[in-house]
C-alpha cells in the first residue's frame, strides 16, 4: 500500500501545484476585463474622468508589454519560484492601493505600476515553473488547464464586476485579489524552484531597447481608434498627413530590430544577452509563438464584440451578459483538460488546425445569427465552439513552445510568448473596434442619407459630425441625446432605426474581420509539430 500512497499524495501535491499557477494566470488575467463594466462608478469614486480610468487600464496593459521579457530574465537570475512569489507579493500591494486609492494618481500607481510590474515577474515564472515541476508527459494538460484559466478570467470579468459594483463595490475586487495573493503565497511553498542558471548581470541596454520598443508599439495600437490607424481623425495628432500610430508602430518595430541586433552582438562576444536572437530561428518555437499571437487576437476580439452586442444592443445587465458568456468557458476548460488526458499522443498541429477551424466556425454562425430579431440565446452555440476552439489551443501551445528550447531556457521563452500573447491581445482589441466603428459609421449616414424622413440639413450636418466615428449607442442612450437637441418624433425613430441596423453591420464586420484572421492562422500550422514531445 506504500506505493500506492506515495503515488496518490504526488498526485494530490502536483494538483495543488497546478492549482496555485493557475490562480496566478487567472489572477493577472482577470484585472484586464473585470472593471471594463464599472469604468464609469470607478471614475466617479476616484474623481477623474471615464477618460482617465480608461487611461489607466491602458497603462497597466503597456506597464506589462514593456517588462515582460525583462521579467523572465529576471527569474533566470534570481530564481523562477522567487520571482513568482516576488512579483505576487508586489502584485497584491498594488491590488491593496488600488483598492484603497482616493484619486487617480494613487490609482495608477497601484493598478498600472505595481499590478504592472508583478505580472511582468509573474506569468514569465509560471510558464517556467510549469516546466519544473510536471514532466514532459504531463506540460500539455498543464499549460491547457493554466492557459484556460487565463481565458476564463477574461470571460468571467464582467460577471464579477458586474456583481461588485451592483451590490457592494468595485474596491472589494481589488480587495478580494489581495486575499488571493495571499492563498497564492500561502500555497507557493509547495512549488519545485526552477533554479538560476549562472546568474550574472542583467542586460541593460537590452531592457530599454526592448522595454521601448514593445511599449511604443502597443501604445500606438492602442490608441488607433481615437487617432485613427492610417488616415487621421479630426484633430488627432499626425505628420506628414499620416496618423501618429503608424509612426508610433514603426518607431516601435526600429527599436525591436534595434534591441535583436544588439542581443546578436552580446551572443557574439560571448556575453549573457536578454534574449538569445537564435531563439526565433526555431521553427516549432516560431510556430507556436505566431499561433499564441493569433489566438489571443481573436479570443480578445470575441469578448470585445460579444459583450457589446448583449449589454449595448440588446441592453442586458452585467450580470445577465457575463452570465451569457459563461458556455465559452465551459467548452473552453473541458477541451483543455480533455483533450491531453484522454488523447495523450493526438497531434499537435491536428488539434491547433481543429481548434483554429472552430474559431472560425463559431465566429461565422455568429455573424449569421445576428439579426434585429435575435435575442441572447443566439451567442450560446457560437460561444460553445469557440470556447471549444480556444480550449484545443491552448491544451498545445503551451507545450509545443517550452518544449522547443531545453528547461532552463523556459523563463526566456516565457518572457517573450508573454509579449506575443499581450501585442495579440491589444491588436485584436483594437482592429476589432475599428472595424467595428468603421462598418457601423458607414452603416449609419448611409441609412441616414436614404431616409426620405430626415431632412437635408440634418444629413448634411450628420456627415459633418460623425464623419470620426458614430460612437456605439444603446437605443436608450440615442434617444436621450436626440431629446437633448430637440428632435422631431419622425427624425428619432428614424436615427433609432439607422442606428439598430448600424450596429449589427458593425458587429458582423467585426466578426468577419475575426473569422479571416482565424483563416490566415491556418497557413502557419506547419510549423506546429505532429507529434507530442516525448514521442520524439
Amino acid at each position: 500500500m506504500a506505493p500506492r500512497e506515495g503515488s496518490t499524495e504526488r498526485s494530490a501535491a502536483a494538483r495543488l501545484v497546478l492549482l496555485t499557477l493557475a490562480s496566478g494566470q487567472f489572477l493577472m488575467a482577470l484585472d484586464s476585463s473585470v472593471m471594463n463594466v464599472s469604468i464609469a462608478t470607478v471614475a466617479d469614486d476616484v474623481g477623474t474622468t471615464v477618460t482617465g480610468v480608461q487611461g489607466a487600464i491602458t497603462a497597466y496593459t503597456l506597464v506589462m508589454a514593456m517588462f515582460m521579457i525583462p521579467g523572465g530574465k529576471v527569474g533566470t537570475l534570481i530564481g523562477h519560484k522567487r520571482a513568482f512569489m516576488i512579483g505576487c507579493a508586489v502584485y497584491g500591494c498594488g491590488s491593496l492601493t488600488t483598492a484603497l486609492a482616493p484619486n487617480l494618481p494613487v490609482l495608477l500607481v497601484g493598478w498600472s505600476l505595481l499590478e504592472g510590474l508583478g505580472a511582468a515577474l509573474i506569468l514569465p515564472a509560471i510558464v517556467a515553473l510549469v516546466a519544473a515541476n510536471f514532466g514532459v508527459e504531463r506540460r500539455p494538460a498543464a499549460y491547457g488547464l493554466v492557459t484556460a484559466a487565463g481565458a476564463v478570467a477574461i470571460a468571467l470579468g464582467p460577471l464579477v464586476g458586474g456583481v461588485a459594483t451592483t451590490y457592494f463595490s468595485w474596491r472589494w475586487v481589488f480587495a478580494g485579489e489581495v486575499v488571493i495573493v495571499l492563498a497564492i503565497l500561502a500555497l507557493g511553498r509547495r512549488i519545485a524552484d526552477a533554479p538560476a542558471d549562472n546568474p550574472s548581470r542583467i542586460d541593460l541596454v537590452g531592457t530599454a531597447l526592448s522595454a521601448a520598443g514593445l511599449g511604443v508599439f502597443v501604445y500606438g495600437v492602442l490608441r488607433s481608434d481615437e487617432w485613427g490607424w492610417f488616415q487621421p481623425k479630426p484633430d488627432a495628432p499626425s505628420w506628414l498627413g499620416i496618423s501618429l500610430v503608424v509612426w508610433l508602430m514603426l518607431a516601435g518595430l526600429l527599436l525591436i530590430w534595434l534591441f535583436l541586433r544588439w542581443e546578436a552582438r552580446l551572443v557574439e562576444r560571448h556575453r549573457e544577452p536578454l534574449v538569445d536572437p537564435a531563439l526565433l530561428q526555431n521553427r516549432q518555437l516560431t510556430g507556436g509563438l505566431t499561433m499564441f499571437f493569433f489566438q489571443y487576437l481573436v479570443q480578445m476580439g470575441v469578448f470585445f464584440v460579444v459583450p457589446l452586442y448583449l449589454s449595448v444592443a440588446l441592453g442586458l445587465s452585467a450580470l445577465k451578459t457575463g452570465a451569457r458568456i459563461l458556455p465559452l468557458s465551459l467548452t473552453l476548460l473541458a477541451a483543455a483538460i480533455l483533450i491531453p488526458r484522454f488523447l495523450p499522443d493526438v497531434s499537435p498541429r491536428r488539434v491547433v488546425q481543429l481548434g483554429i477551424l472552430s474559431l472560425f466556425a463559431g465566429a461565422v454562425v455568429l455573424m449569421a445569427a445576428l439579426d434585429a430579431d435575435a435575442g441572447a440565446e443566439v451567442v450560446t452555440i457560437p460561444l460553445l465552439l469557440i470556447g471549444l476552439g480556444m480550449g484545443a489551443l491552448a491544451s498545445q501551445l503551451g507545450s509545443v513552445t517550452v518544449s522547443a528550447v531545453p528547461d532552463e531556457r523556459s523563463a526566456e521563452v516565457g518572457g517573450v510568448q508573454n509579449a506575443v500573447t499581450n501585442l495579440g491581445s491589444s491588436i485584436g482589441t483594437a482592429l476589432a473596434g475599428s472595424v467595428l466603428i468603421a462598418a457601423l459609421t458607414s452603416s449609419f449616414l448611409a441609412n441616414i442619407e436614404q431616409n426620405p424622413e430626415i431632412p437635408a440639413q440634418v444629413k448634411s450636418k450628420a456627415s459633418v459630425e460623425l464623419q470620426s466615428g458614430v460612437p456605439f449607442l444603446s437605443d436608450a442612450q440615442l434617444k436621450a441625446a436626440l431629446d437633448e437637441e430637440g428632435t422631431s418624433t419622425n427624425v428619432t425613430q428614424a436615427a433609432l432605426d439607422a442606428n439598430a441596423d448600424a450596429r449589427l453591420d458593425g458587429l458582423r464586420a467585426a466578426l468577419a474581420i475575426l473569422a479571416l484572421t482565424s483563416l490566415l492562422a491556418m497557413f502557419f500550422t506547419h510549423r506546429i509539430p505532429t507529434t507530442q514531445p516525448r514521442s520524439t
